[in-house]
């Protein structure tokens, strides 16, 4: 067993394991220099770039973890949505889900026939990784999902308008794209694990938008299937990570996930109370800071470490994603400082 995995299962040990949310992507030269002769969807899409892409930060870092290179909306596209990567807009869907005739209209293949590119990558890096590294496996949250699949665009550029006018609005067209999501998102995480995922983890990116009310009814019982559905046919720790969510910590502890990841906007000890059951933790620098100088990220991991030791358990990681103009030197000392660093 790995340091990161005895972690996620609540094992304490002397040394915090570290892995990083995006640590494969475009702030390592090696990254950029495959992207140039690469659309993202052909990267995600070929599974010795998907490989290669992955193992990137494996050979440059003593990382505990590896995360195979995907996204959380190549799923959809099996599902009958034109998914494209624009350069400056990031995902556009020309086709979005605005009724239950749209919603009517999504198959729900299997991950055999949508994601056999992921599965495929999955199998070429458990390979090279050969017992030394743990890899994560993940997707999207079905309320995220939704998010992408009726904005038509990265959600946050429309503050979710048309996601939540369906939610409210049209609840027999969003109870039904939510089953289909939580099938499509269970096959593809127990995929991922019979390809030799070691753990998993779910982002719900955009759930800080929704309002606990809207929570419960909407959001809360697809979670709950999800995590439940996987558990029970796969052995690994499940992790759930959402960002901005701090006030629905209580309600998020009820779910069945083995561990939350924690964004950088509340403490680790708060969120353990408002989680209010002894689970694991992972988080929670803030990514902007780690372009910042070394002193000040030094100060604030060492903080982070110090506030973890009132945790039950902890695994080191940013708040969000590994941003594309961070120094590769400061993540190369964040990471040997948290492997150096003693309780």
């Amino acid at each position: 067993m790995s340091l990161f995995i005895d972690t996620l299962k609540g094992k304490r040990s002397a040394e915090t394991p570290i892995w990083l949310m995006r640590q494969a992507g475009r702030y390592l030269p090696e990254y950029r220099a495959l992207r140039e002769n690469n659309s993202m969807l052909q990267m995600v899409q070929t599974p010795e770039l998907a490989c290669e892409v992955t193992l990137q930060p494996l050979r440059r870092f003593p990382l505990d973890a590896g995360i195979i290179f995907a996204d959380i909306l190549t799923p959809l596209i099996g599902m009958g949505v034109n998914l494209e990567f624009k350069k400056g807009e990031g995902p556009v869907i020309d086709n979005p889900i605005r009724s239950v005739a749209d919603v009517s209209r999504l198959r729900v293949p299997k991950p055999e026939e949508n994601v056999q590119y992921t599965l495929d990558a999955i199998k070429l890096v458990v390979k090279e990784l050969n017992g030394k590294t743990p890899l994560i496996g993940f997707s999207g949250a079905p309320f995220t999902l939704s998010s992408y699949l009726i904005e038509g665009q990265s959600p946050g550029d429309s503050d979710l308008r048309h996601t939540k006018g369906l939610m409210v609005s049209n609840p027999e067209a969003w109870h039904e794209l939510q089953e289909k999501l939580v099938t499509l998102s269970v096959e593809y995480l127990v995929a991922q694990v019979e390809a030799g995922c070691e753990s998993l983890q779910i982002f719900d990116s955009w759930l800080g938008y929704v309002g606990p009310r809207e929570y419960d009814r909407f959001v809360e019982p697809y979670l709950v299937k999800i995590i439940e559905q996987v558990k029970a046919r796969v052995n690994v720790p499940v992790v759930f990570f959402a960002t901005s969510v701090s006030s629905l910590f209580p309600r998020l502890g009820k779910l069945p996930a083995d561990a939350f990841g924690v964004d950088w906007r509340i403490s680790l000890p708060d969120a353990a109370k408002l989680i209010g059951r002894p689970v694991p933790l992972q988080g929670n620098l803030d990514p902007q800071l780690l372009s910042a100088s070394w002193e000040y990220v030094e100060r604030s991991a060492r903080a982070i470490l110090e506030e973890a030791a009132t945790v039950p358990a902890h695994v080191f990681n940013l708040g969000h994603g590994v941003l594309q103009y961070t120094p590769v030197e400061n993540v190369q000392r964040l990471i040997e400082f948290v492997k150096g660093y003693r309780r």
